[in-house]
């Protein structure tokens, strides 16, 4: 049963305006956090839409940071939604004034610590609520976490402390709004060539139905997309041959592109197939034959290249936990008439799903909740001994930043191996879960061996009369004496040594220390550098390139204006070289300035490029964790152009980038924009580079907190 869309939507538009005016009239106000609690309970009872429920619990707990049920609820709706680590506040709180609140609320603080990959704060929560455990071994309480659980987060965290000081040099890009939507955008599976994409996705936009489900968002449909001249077209709907009006999610492509599998919740969730016709066009989806599909739960699938082999998850009796993954067989006949669970060396006790098998037939990619994860769903690879006595190597965590401490699902290869993609929620995002092509810059640097040419085949050459010269006179010499060479001693080669790059954040009036979240990555390659929290507002970043770069270095509190610069850093030489800086984070006051840079329009446009949404995030996330903060937005340009145009442009654009905070649900009278065109520069005019460059940009002023 369906819920309206226009009914959900005019009651989500009811409720942040009702907040925003009780914001106004009764700030920090007891009666006004009970509304708020109330209204989020209500929504949750009639419906499944957390986001929604979870925006005005928030408010509640900010509005009156003693109500402790509301901030669990808080805490809780986020670690149960995205934004996971931003739990921690909310249950911090709690701890602050009544730890024994939950018995266990020590461990919902570690795991939001977790997520936030605060991995040594999370291990100390972890562990006092291991004590208490200890102290009260007879508890027997629906909110006891049984002691077997906790240590398998303690280790994770030590995992993820490993995988975070030693990041893995993937170059991980959004694809792009041709492919991605401000909803959910998941399950990618590309053809061999890589110029065409199926994805399944929750957007509005040429959706089967044009109603909601419960949770408030549209059903998922499967879209498709193909790419010319190297650039991503729109994507568009698959077609009525394939959806329907409720659930559609594709699986997998075979390897020519001309079969595609798609799941639906027949017989408990199966495995269906459709075939692409000589004009293009998708058949509607039968079942896959043979004995693969059960009155089990198949829920994902892969298809070796040889179509002889293929890969499934299932919750079906007899495996080793809830999911495993299990392969076919295909006969003779061409019929999948057996099948094996892959054995204890892939599955475990937990949940394993999103088989991959690459081109090659070899490696095994899937997603697992044990091994040596960091938490959730880690993506491992395997490499396969012998396919048909099912022998396997051990299962290899393809590391951070790929991985996380959330679920990491549903990952493919490109046919070269030096591409993969994958769908995820990151800070770059343009909604929630994106997909990404993820660049892997160890194996691109490897370059293809040059194929031996053919000798050339010379001509016989013509032989000259030979003329024999005169017999010289052989004198004896006198025999040489043996010189001992002695051993050349080898210089022993110096190692590179890494850069130690030290950086403190503090706060601006008071100088002290802050606890920051803070990231470092390689401007143009994007690659995440290795990070340990050193504690006292100091993380220490290690860079190996021996190349000079650019770097990109975001740091983030609450309370604070979040800062995004770039810093270059010399190349890593034999020689130990520390590298000292310090930020300097201003609170929200009125008045204070920042100046957005990493917002990028296309040209005379006021539409954003991919690469702004890192920023238009965090912008985002500081209006939401401040809920009464108001701020103006002003475009500025540089002089180019009329005065005219470029007064329409800067106001285009902050206008552009208030349509961007009230679509994820600001309030738009908390947001007031202005364009100032070429009337405030802050540098000179004259040079590209080092003026009109800084003068096209995007500042907020604090107006009210």
């Amino acid at each position: 049963m369906t819920i309206s869309r226009r009914l959900l939507i005019f009651l989500a538009l009811i409720l942040s305006n009702y907040s925003y005016l009780c914001a106004q009239d009764l700030p920090q106000d007891k009666k006004a956090s009970l509304d708020y609690m109330k209204e989020a309970e209500d929504i949750m009872a009639a419906t499944r839409a957390v986001d929604v429920a979870r925006d005005q619990m928030v408010l509640a707990a900010n509005y009156d940071t003693t109500n402790i049920k509301a901030n669990f609820e808080a805490g809780y709706m986020h670690i149960e939604s995205i934004d996971k680590a931003q739990a921690t506040k909310y249950f911090l709180r709690i701890y602050r004034q009544n730890p024994n609140y939950r018995f266990d609320l020590e461990y919902w603080i570690g795991e939001s610590y977790q997520y936030g990959l605060k991995f040594d704060k999370a291990i100390d929560f972890y562990t006092k609520y291991k004590n208490k455990l200890n102290a009260k071994a007879g508890y027997s309480g629906k909110d006891r976490v049984e002691m077997k659980e906790v240590d398998r987060r303690i280790t994770e965290c030590n995992n993820g402390k490993e995988f975070v000081a030693n990041p893995k040099p993937f170059s991980i890009t959004n694809i792009g709004s041709a492919i991605n939507s401000p909803q959910e955008d998941f399950a990618p599976v590309l053809s061999a060539d890589e110029n065409f994409i199926v994805f399944t996705s929750r957007r509005p936009d040429d959706n089967m139905s044009s109603d909601v489900y419960t949770d408030n968002k549209y059903y998922e449909d499967i879209y498709t997309a193909t790419k010319v001249n190297g650039v991503w077209q729109s994507a568009k709907n698959i077609g009525p041959s394939v959806n329907t009006k409720t659930f559609d999610s594709d699986l997998t492509l075979s390897a020519d592109g001309n079969l595609l599998f798609v799941y639906k919740d027949e017989g408990d969730g199966d495995i269906y197939v459709s075939e692409k016709g000589k004009d293009g066009t998708w058949g509607a989806p039968t079942p896959l034959p043979g004995v693969i599909n059960s009155t089990y739960r198949e829920s994902s699938v892969s298809i070796s290249s040889d179509e002889k082999f293929l890969f499934f998850a299932s919750d079906r009796p007899g495996g080793f936990g809830g999911s495993d993954i299990y392969i076919g067989y295909k006969d003779s006949k061409g019929e999948w008439s057996r099948v094996k669970n892959l054995g204890a060396q892939i599955n475990t006790e937990y949940d394993e799903d999103g088989p991959f098998i690459s081109f090659d037939g070899k490696t095994l990619y899937f997603s697992s909740e044990a091994h040596k994860g960091m938490g959730g769903f880690d993506i491992f690879k395997a490499e396969a001994i012998n396919l048909e006595k099912n022998e396997w190597g051990e299962p290899e965590n393809i590391g951070y930043p790929i991985n996380t401490p959330d679920d990491d699902i549903f990952y493919v290869t490109s046919k070269d191996g030096q591409r993969s993609y994958y769908a995820s929620v990151r800070e770059d995002g343009l909604g929630y879960t994106d997909i990404y092509v993820i660049t892997d810059l160890e194996k691109t640097k490897k370059q293809p061996e040059v194929a031996a040419k053919e000798p050339i085949k010379e001509e016989p050459k013509k032989e000259e009369p030979k003329i024999e010269e005169p017999k010289k006179e052989v004198v004896k010499e006198e025999p040489k004496q043996e010189v001992v060479q002695q051993p050349k001693k080898e210089t022993p080669k110096k190692i590179i040594q890494p850069i130690k790059f030290l950086l403190t954040v503090v706060d601006a009036s008071t100088k002290q220390p802050i606890d920051a979240k803070v990231k470092m990555q390689g401007l143009k390659d994007k690659v995440v550098v290795g990070a340990i929290d050193r504690g006292e507002g100091v993380t220490e970043f290690t860079i190996k390139s021996t190349t000079a770069l650019q770097y990109r270095i975001t740091i983030e509190k609450e309370g604070y204006i979040f800062q995004t610069i770039n810093e270059k850093v010399p190349a890593a030489t034999t020689e130990e070289k520390t590298i000292s800086k310090t930020v300097a984070l201003q609170k929200l006051v009125v008045n204070a300035v920042s100046i957005l840079r990493n917002i990028y329009f296309d040209f005379n446009k006021a539409t954003f490029k991919t690469e702004s949404y890192g920023e238009l995030n965090r912008l985002e996330a500081m209006m939401k964790q401040n809920p009464v903060l108001q701020v103006e937005i002003a475009g500025h340009t540089d002089i180019v152009g009329t005065k005219a145009f470029n007064k329409s442009l800067s106001q285009r654009r902050a206008d552009a980038v208030r349509g961007f905070l009230t679509s994820k649900g600001v309030d738009p009278r908390r947001v007031k924009t202005i364009g100032y065109g070429a009337e405030k520069p802050i540098a000179s005019n004259d040079d590209e580079k080092e003026g009109r460059e800084l003068n096209r940009r995007v500042e907020f002023k604090v107006l009210s907190n």
